[in-house]
């Protein structure tokens, strides 16, 4: 199949692994560690927002690390958005800030961004590259204590679906890149594009998903090898 439409790519915590990045949700990702009713919820930043910014705090200090860089995988989607004649758009899961140090442009965090806190009080955002802690107070509202990390929380609804969906409606091709398929509504993303009836889907994974059955052709192996192979195979006219 061959096309020149848009193009709306889905990533995961898969391809930010091999760059030195912890998962959530392998066996030994951080779910394994760390019980996410304790961290990753507003009744936990509620209850308890000591450890909460202890945690984020310390996803934020690793993410600074030197040696957490962009690997081929995520410049081989920067690299498709410069080519392509088309729009493509990345819907991230992650909330690191990899696609962008890659040289994506178009691109919605859809579970929020580390490097950035939200005054609960009146929904300022703001750049955070530090540590947040109850003492910090909002530069816009002054409220106290209501600063907390950019990032959706089990029960809050992701960022900007609307404008998802759209594109999703609208789209030529539709690619998962390394998502384990069981975290809704992005799970649900390739049912919306089947229903569509248009699109051509594709899974680019470490091993087939939860929603593996759903999608018309996948190719399995670590991001780095499959991503960079499946952007070459587009760009020359091959889906």
């Amino acid at each position: 199949m061959t096309g020149r439409g848009d193009i709306v790519v889905l990533t995961g915590a898969g391809i930010s692994k091999e760059s030195g990045l912890d998962t959530f949700r392998d066996a030994d990702g951080i779910w394994a560690r760390v019980r996410l009713e304790d961290v990753a919820t507003p009744e936990a930043f509620a209850r308890d927002p000591l450890s909460v910014h202890a945690f984020y705090n310390a996803r934020r200090e690793g993410l600074a690390n030197g040696g957490i860089e962009p690997n081929a995988a995520h410049r081989a989607l920067a690299r498709l958005e410069a080519e392509w004649p088309g729009q493509v758009l990345v819907v991230t899961q992650n909330i690191d800030d990899l696609h962008e140090r890659a040289g994506t442009e178009n691109l919605i965090h859809m579970h929020g961004e580390l490097l950035k806190a939200r005054c609960g009080a009146c929904g300022d955002v703001v750049a955070c590259t530090g540590d947040l802690s109850t003492g910090d107070a909002c530069g816009r509202c002054q409220a106290p204590g209501r600063m907390r990390p950019h990032v959706v929380w089990f029960g809050e609804m992701p960022f900007l679906m609307e404008r998802i969906y759209e594109a999703l409606g609208q789209c030529a091709l539709f690619i998962s890149i390394g998502t384990s398929g069981n975290v809704y509504p992005a799970s649900g993303f390739v049912e919306t594009v089947r229903l569509s009836g248009a699109a051509h889907t594709a899974e680019l994974n470490l091993e087939p998903s939860e929603r593996a059955g759903r999608f018309a052709e996948a190719h399995y192996g670590p991001a780095t090898d499959v991503v960079p192979a499946y952007v070459d195979k587009i760009l020359s006219g091959g889906w």
